[in-house]
């Protein structure tokens, strides 16, 4: 029988409308443990890992609009872990179109009380620094304005919680750029990007983003394919990334697509 099961998303049960619902894949067994209705309200994500200095919220980039939003919390199984259900989730969300802006595991978060009380309103979420992952995906094609935050925890009586929102912002959210280790960290962890919608020419700012990305670690050598790979694979060197860790493919693919060389 296998580990998990496809459930369309709950998080749009009673909102009455169908922004982009996506098919988790939800540890078999799994219960709602909390379950929030749409609302709207201002939301804030983050964009880096969390911190106080001084009695304030601090972080080094952040998400912030006003939209509806949806959640649930599931409290998993006590076999299913939850770093187990974070990638299910993670996996079949990018696989449907979605592409991390903010990923962070363990202590790169930050603190867990502060994601469990100052973010997520929801004291249940706290637990072990080292037993915390989150990412922040955009959805890419039709509903580039809906966002959905992945939070996975286990608490110090070994309960573990993933919770999922989602946000769908009333006005456009404009120019959203993943950062550079979250870049780094996808490529690593999957082996691949995918911007399907970046599709002309290499705007500077992603020229730049993924020249940072990729010279956090000089080892690491890529293979670029879509329509403009070429138009990529010369920004990138004008940008600083030495032409040696950069190939060209003929393979078709939407956008952009970057394979890691193993």
């Amino acid at each position: 029988m296998s580990a998990v099961r496809s459930l369309l998303c709950v998080l749009l049960l009673g909102s009455g409308v169908a922004h982009a619902a996506a098919e988790l894949p939800i540890p078999q067994d799994a219960k709602v443990f909390d379950q929030q209705p749409a609302r709207t309200q201002e939301r804030v994500y983050p964009l880096g890992p969390l911190r106080k200095i001084s009695g304030q919220l601090r972080m080094d980039g952040k998400v912030e609009s006003r939209g509806e939003v949806t959640s649930t919390t599931w409290l998993l199984p006590p076999e299913r872990g939850a770093a187990e259900a974070f990638t299910a989730a993670r996996e079949a969300l990018q696989a449907d179109g979605g592409y991390p802006l903010f990923w962070c595991e363990k202590r790169d978060c930050g603190e867990s009380s502060l994601w469990a009380n100052e973010i997520f309103a929801n004291a249940r979420l706290y637990g072990s620094d080292e037993d915390q992952a989150f990412i922040l995906l955009r959805r890419s094609g039709d509903d580039p304005d809906t966002l959905v935050a992945l939070y996975a925890i286990t608490r110090g009586n070994k309960r573990a919680y993933l919770h999922v929102e989602q946000f769908h912002a009333d006005a456009p959210l404009g120019d959203l750029l993943p950062t550079p280790a979250t870049v780094l960290r996808e490529l690593r962890s999957t082996g691949k990007l995918d911007y399907p919608d970046l599709d002309g020419e290499p705007p500077q700012a992603w020229v730049s983003l993924l020249a940072r990305s990729l010279n956090l670690d000089s080892s690491l050598r890529v293979s670029l394919t879509g329509a403009k790979a070429p138009a990529w694979s010369e920004q990138l060197s004008g940008a600083g990334v030495r032409a040696a860790r950069l190939e060209t493919g003929d393979k078709p693919a939407a956008g952009l697509h970057v394979e890691l060389i193993r």
